[in-house]
């Protein structure tokens, strides 16, 4: 496994997002399995661990912190607060985004007893709450650095003007945002104001949300997988998109790499500081994604995957107009 740095961290050139192992894409997974994935992930190298107090509503904590807990010294770990579960009269619990100082701290305190740990070394605040100035809510966050109780700040899909804002109250470590051959949003500012910062870049859902892994069952999805809602995966722009997988899968064949190797390796080479955090709830996934960091791509064939998919060959928008309004993050003219 290759390293890359965030902040002072040496880190595994691909991390592992743990939500798909609790949250997001339908029924969780047993706790064995989940355990099975990511001590198969330890041991193959990956010492960069991705979670959330919204996966699962604090479920994917728990079961970091209790399968993790031994190995705690092995590897750095990263969570999010900002946007989490919030309990009804009713007892259900519905998805919240509240970057007020008072809950950030709560939600840390929380995070750290589910995740058995004393301390988190990257703390993402998950969402901008646009109702709070960022200047607050990262001003909370460091707070917590003084407190020992995480070691650095970072934040997910904002902006390049949000992300200097931010920094200017306490240094931020990393900047997590979607990034893939289908979603290019972070070339337009924020991956170059990361540059200019030394700021590095975590890349989630980097194989389009399994569409670069080969044709999904879009009509199969469970009914509580977040992809019903994506404007990608509606029909209409599912049978457009899937038009590319053809030229697609024949590029993997001429390097020799599986689908899922080809898009990681295509991160992989925008730059040393971007660090892709695939997730999966199968093994034998995470074994074929752990590949890509032995493939290499000539200057000849990245030309050609940009060619083919990007923002202009792909058919939707990446989230519905609800999700669009709860991130800062940039979007290209006339899309």
């Amino acid at each position: 496994m290759k390293i890359r740095k965030i902040a002072s961290f040496n880190v595994s050139a691909i991390g592992l997002g743990c939500m798909n192992l609790s949250h997001a894409y339908g029924t969780p997974v047993s706790a064995k399995q989940g355990e099975r994935v990511l001590l198969t992930a330890l041991d193959q190298g990956v010492d960069f661990f991705d979670t959330a107090a919204l996966y699962g509503f604090g479920a994917n904590e728990t079961l970091v912190g209790q399968v993790m807990k031994p190995h705690r010294r092995k590897f750095t770990l990263a969570s999010k607060c900002g946007m989490q579960g919030v309990e009804q009269s009713d007892g259900s619990k519905v998805r919240v985004i509240d970057g007020r100082p008072e809950t950030l701290k709560k939600t840390c305190e929380d995070a750290l007893r589910r995740l058995q740990t004393d301390v988190i070394d990257l703390y993402y605040l998950h969402r901008w709450d646009k109702k709070v100035p960022i200047e607050d809510s990262v001003g909370a966050l460091s707070d917590l650095v003084r407190e020992g109780k995480i070691q650095t700040i970072g934040l997910s899909e904002v902006s390049a003007s949000t992300l200097r804002k931010a920094h200017a109250v306490h240094p931020i470590a990393a900047v997590q945002t979607e990034y893939s051959l289908w979603t290019r949003n972070p070339e337009i500012a924020v991956l170059q104001a990361c540059r200019e910062l030394g700021v590095a870049f975590v890349a989630f859902s980097p194989v389009a949300r399994g569409f670069l892994c080969g044709p999904l069952d879009v009509a199969g999805f469970d009914a509580k997988d977040i992809r019903r809602s994506m404007p990608r995966f509606a029909p209409d722009h599912y049978a457009a998109n899937l038009k590319l997988l053809p030229a697609y899968n024949a590029l993997a064949q001429e390097v020799g790499c599986s689908p899922s190797q080809l898009a990681l390796a295509w991160l992989l080479q925008q730059g040393e500081d971007i660090i892709p955090i695939p997730g999966t709830t199968s093994v034998d996934h995470l074994l074929d994604d752990l590949g890509a960091v032995l493939v290499q791509l000539d200057a000849g064939l990245m030309a050609r995957l940009n060619a083919l998919i990007n923002e202009r060959t792909v058919a939707g928008d990446r989230y519905n107009a609800q999700a669009n309004s709860e991130v800062d993050t940039e979007v290209f003219d006339g899309l």
